[in-house]
């Protein structure tokens, strides 16, 4: 039987944890192997999102990122940002988004009210 499953609270433990799952990878559900896959896969996840958090991106980013994923122009952004001048204002960087252009473009486009209250990114 392998060792008790303990925290993962170092880069070591993190690593021992890594080889013990590759051990397990081919465990059936159900069985104390694949119950001990389960623990220590939610185990990894905690302690990578603790270790190596990933940074949410810059609101103008996501903003750019839907409108590739969505085939969207300026022009598109209008309705929830505003006039042709305040949508090039927002993605050039030189204005934040206000609640209201937040609520609109979290609301229609989908895009995390979180992500879209960080501050902009300075332009460049």
């Amino acid at each position: 039987m392998s060792a008790e499953i303990r925290p993962i609270r170092s880069a070591a433990d993190h690593e021992a944890a890594l080889l013990e799952l590759e051990r397990l990878w081919a465990a059936r559900p159900g069985t104390p192997e694949g119950d001990r896959l389960d623990v220590l896969a939610t185990l990894i996840e905690a302690y990578e999102a603790s270790a190596f958090p990933i940074d949410l991106p810059d609101p103008v980013d996501a903003i750019l990122f839907r409108m590739e994923q969505q085939g969207l122009t300026r022009k598109d952004l209008e309705p929830f940002i505003g006039s042709r001048g305040r949508v090039s204002e927002i993605l050039g960087r030189k204005r934040p988004l206000s609640l209201d252009m937040i609520r609109r473009l979290n609301q229609e486009l989908g895009i995390p009210a979180d992500v879209l209250i960080r501050p902009i990114r300075s332009a460049a």
